[in-house]
């Protein structure tokens, strides 16, 4: 199984940037997919995740900032990010679960982890 991210970046407080996580040897029929981020110096949190019957599920803290979405055709979910915040800064990891929407409830709900890539929002 991998899980390959992309589209980190470094954005001015207010802008976009959005993230792509490819799938390879998993069944999106099986498995929720979404992402995980971690600040300097916290603990991950669970950020956004796309059940396998397709209903987005958000943190609290980027709800009405963040989309995720889903394009079966290239086996990859999107992230899009308006809004940022320097809070937001952290490394974002692409996962995935079989818990559904509890693989973005706590690190341990999570099978399979990407490598991570870094959103810096700067004021």
């Amino acid at each position: 199984v991998q899980l390959v991210e992309s589209g980190g970046g470094l954005v001015q407080e207010g802008g976009s940037l959005r993230l792509s996580c490819t799938t390879s040897g998993l069944s999106r029929a099986d498995y929720a997919v979404g992402w995980f981020r971690q600040a300097p110096g916290k603990g991950r949190e669970g950020v956004s995740c796309i059940t396998t019957d397709e209903k987005p599920y958000y943190a609290d803290s980027v709800k009405g900032r963040f989309t995720i979405s889903n394009d079966k055709t290239k086996n990859t979910v999107y992230l899009q990010m308006d809004n940022l915040k320097p809070e937001d800064t952290a490394v974002y990891y692409c996962v995935a679960g079989n818990l559904g929407w509890l693989t973005i409830t706590t690190p341990s709900a999570v099978n399979y982890w990407g490598q991570g890539t870094q959103v810096t929002v700067s004021p």
